[in-house]
């Protein structure tokens, strides 16, 4: 009856017209829900590790000046030291190692002193190591294990030791994958280590999430509002504990992990390191090739703007209804997000089309 009384009304445009509102008012509804904040923040902790310089000494400077009672994790002291001297007298900073399980534990125990009964808002799974880089074959296996363990072992170390002072608080987990995660550009325990971070988080939120009601920055809500959120609702079929989950997935940024020295100087450890007859099968031009490829990447699509980065991250622990993943820089959405669903063959040819190719190639 209602059918037929629309298709009267507005012809044989009905259903395109009905199809286009449903459209627009779920459009302005994930809006609208992605905008809620939560409240209270100057009463909630904050873990970051990762914090010497980069995204995570940006982000804690950020949820200080918020209010956030933060917790930054710095690898040496001079990071802290110079961490503590440009931040308010709430941020606190700890000496962390996240492939140490000793200074993880110490530092956990830190921190369930500091947080009390109001357990842990958020911990940001920062810290992240990049070297070497390069073509597989070059490789040997422990030039993939310091790059693992600080990546997925630390990550997983972390996540575990501190999970149940976030459920204590209802709180999220934050970890730090990377555009590479998506799609494997090159070799090295990077890309392995930041897929499997997705993959490690896809499992965690499973486990751990439940749709629950927060506090907000908000009185009252239109109609259309209720009706999307109950749509954008849906979730994944185990509900428990009330933490988000939420990746991080940034794309080319100049930070340590794309600085271009260290970058050539493990490449040139890793091509010394060949047999002659390896190292014949690529030719004599081969490294200087792939050097300046990498030059040419780096110095191209890295961006200085790091805030896109930490305001992704921001927004992960202030949000009312945090987004599962957020894709940060214009490579990621505009490139590496979309290659990453485009058949393998695609990616491939690119890939051959970019880089050098050995002389003794087929």
């Amino acid at each position: 009856m209602i059918t037929e009384c629309l298709y009267d009304l507005l012809g044989e445009n009905a259903l395109l017209y009905v199809s286009a509102t449903f459209v627009v008012l779920w459009i302005v509804g994930w809006l609208y829900r992605d905008s809620l904040v939560i409240e209270n923040v100057t009463e909630k902790y904050v873990f970051v590790t990762g914090c010497d310089s980069g995204f995570g000494n940006l982000l804690c400077r950020k949820l200080d000046g918020k209010g956030f009672r933060v917790l930054a994790a710095c690898l040496t002291e001079k990071g802290a030291d110079d961490l503590k001297r440009v931040s308010g007298p709430h941020l606190k900073t700890v000496l962390l190692n996240v492939t140490c399980l000793d200074s993880i534990q110490k530092a956990m125990e830190w921190t369930k002193k500091e947080v009390g009964d109001k357990g842990l808002w958020g911990i940001v799974n920062n810290a992240g190591y990049s070297l070497p880089m390069g073509p597989t074959e070059w490789m040997k296996v422990e030039d993939f294990h310091k790059t693992l363990n600080v990546n997925l072992n630390g990550v997983i170390a972390m996540t575990v030791a501190f999970l149940p002072l976030v459920k204590l608080a209802r709180g999220r987990v934050v970890n730090i994958a990377s555009v590479l995660g998506r799609v494997a550009a090159n070799g090295g325990g990077y890309c392995i280590s930041k897929f499997a971070v997705e993959a490690f988080s896809d499992c965690l939120r499973s486990a751990l999430h439940h749709h629950q009601r927060q506090s907000v920055c908000v009185h009252t809500a239109p109609v259309y509002f209720i009706i999307c959120s109950v749509l954008l609702s849906i979730r994944r079929d185990i509900h428990y504990f009330g933490v988000n989950v939420c990746i991080i997935e940034p794309g080319f940024f100049k930070t340590a992990v794309t600085s271009l020295d260290p970058i050539e100087k493990e490449l040139h450890r890793l091509w010394n390191q060949l047999s002659p007859e390896v190292q014949a099968s690529y030719g004599d031009k081969y490294l200087d090739k792939y050097i300046n490829i990498q030059r040419l990447i780096m110095n191209g699509i890295c961006d200085k703007d790091l805030a896109k980065v930490t305001n992704c991250m921001e927004h992960s622990l202030t949000a009312a209804y945090p987004r599962t993943r957020y894709s940060a820089g214009w490579d990621a959405k505009l490139l590496w997000i979309p290659l990453s669903y485009m058949p393998a063959c695609v990616v491939d040819i690119g890939l051959k089309l970019v880089m050098p190719r050995p002389s003794k190639s087929v």
